[in-house]
């Protein structure tokens, strides 16, 4: 019987710390052919929903679709900080009114991912894209849990989002061609996933937020790739990974002494916050992209679109081509979140689908 791998090898540790330390110091080489910010298409006929608008990358996503006449949907925890922005937006454009709304919607709490769901699929709209930004890394703090009782990175970079992503399927099949984007990171090329431990308390690895980062992160990609290939061409919703780049944070303290020193050294290759948005708005507008998203089902291609900081497809980490281990993750991601395996193929159907949280809960 073979033993079940139980974490990167060294030379697979080593070899991801250099592609990350490759794409901090050559990422703007990599995107000198991009406008900053990135020239967006009309996109009056579009709906957005966009998770995490109120800071960073996420605010940029948002007002950048906004101002090309997106219907943009800002769904956040802090509605104040939301409105205020729209404000501000709306100033910056001589008073003209931006279609833009604020929902509420925290990560941290499945019945409130469960309620937002609902909420939107009950107005009967089409959606046309969704972008699960919202994320976090806290940085060299201990090992907390959200009330649902998961490991908070794994939660909001995974879990949520991925609920999310298959409760808003009936809208996304409304809004056919549609498209899932979710945000991810380079940093997923140093994670990786045991499925028997997804929320890191049996003790084996000794927990730290790098690793709950960068674990999330990892498996967010995994999860994609399966519910890339559950939904059929015919749905029209396309699944697809983003990588913003190295965006200029406060995220170095709890990185590799070399990394590190890399990091601080050369601001200047780091991106600002408007430049990591290119990947993500490249992927909700170019009119390609659902073309080569169903090329990839039709090759049975083991991951899903994954498109770089320099907007133009690339592959994740040589973990994320485990197809088997992909459908562990996925199995088991349903079984935390609450929903019944078959829940893809049944909201494609039009069926029902209870989820354990939420008003949907038995």
């Amino acid at each position: 019987m073979v033993k079940k791998k139980q974490a990167l090898g060294w030379i697979e540790w080593l070899i991801g710390w250099m592609y990350v330390t490759c794409e901090l110091l050559f990422q703007r080489t990599k995107t000198s052919h991009l406008q900053n910010p990135l020239e967006l298409p009309s996109l009056n006929d579009l709906t957005c929903i966009v998770t995490g608008t109120t800071s960073g990358i996420g605010k940029e996503i948002a007002r950048q679709l906004a101002e090309a006449g997106a219907h943009v949907v800002m769904a956040v925890r802090n509605r104040k900080t939301a409105n205020e922005l729209i404000d501000q937006w709306c100033s910056s454009w001589a008073g003209i009114l931006l279609n833009v709304e604020v929902m509420e919607l925290d990560l941290l709490s499945l019945d409130s991912v469960v309620g937002f769901a609902n909420t939107w699929n009950a107005r009967l709209e089409p959606l046309h894209v969704l972008i699960n930004n919202a994320g976090i890394f806290s940085i060299g703090e201990t090992q907390k849990f959200s009330k649902d009782g998961f490991e908070e990175h794994l939660q909001v970079n995974h879990l949520a989002p991925a609920l999310l992503s298959v409760l808003l399927l009936p809208s996304l099949i409304k809004g056919s061609t549609s498209r899932i984007i979710n945000v991810n990171s380079v940093m997923h090329y140093v994670g990786f996933v045991d499925t028997e431990d997804m929320n890191t308390v049996s003790g084996k690895r000794k927990y730290s937020s790098l690793l709950g980062y960068t674990n999330s992160k990892l498996a967010q990609v995994m999860f994609s790739s399966v519910l890339h290939k559950r939904a059929p061409v015919e749905s029209g919703v396309n699944v697809m990974c983003v990588s913003p780049g190295i965006v200029h944070t406060n995220v170095a303290r709890d990185l590799p002494r070399i990394v590190q020193a890399a990091y601080h050294l050369i601001p200047y290759f780091l991106f600002s916050p408007q430049e990591g948005a290119r990947s993500a708005l490249f992927a909700a507008t170019d009119p390609q992209i659902p073309e080569y998203c169903e090329s990839l089902k039709t090759d049975e291609w083991p991951f899903c679109a994954f498109i770089s900081q320099g907007c133009h497809p690339t592959n994740p980490s040589k973990e994320a081509h485990s197809v088997e281990t992909s459908f562990e993750v996925w199995e088991k991601t349903l079984e935390m979140i609450g929903l019944p395996s078959d829940a893809v193929e049944r909201l494609i159907e039009g069926k029902e689908v209870r989820c354990r949280y939420g008003t949907g809960k038995d």
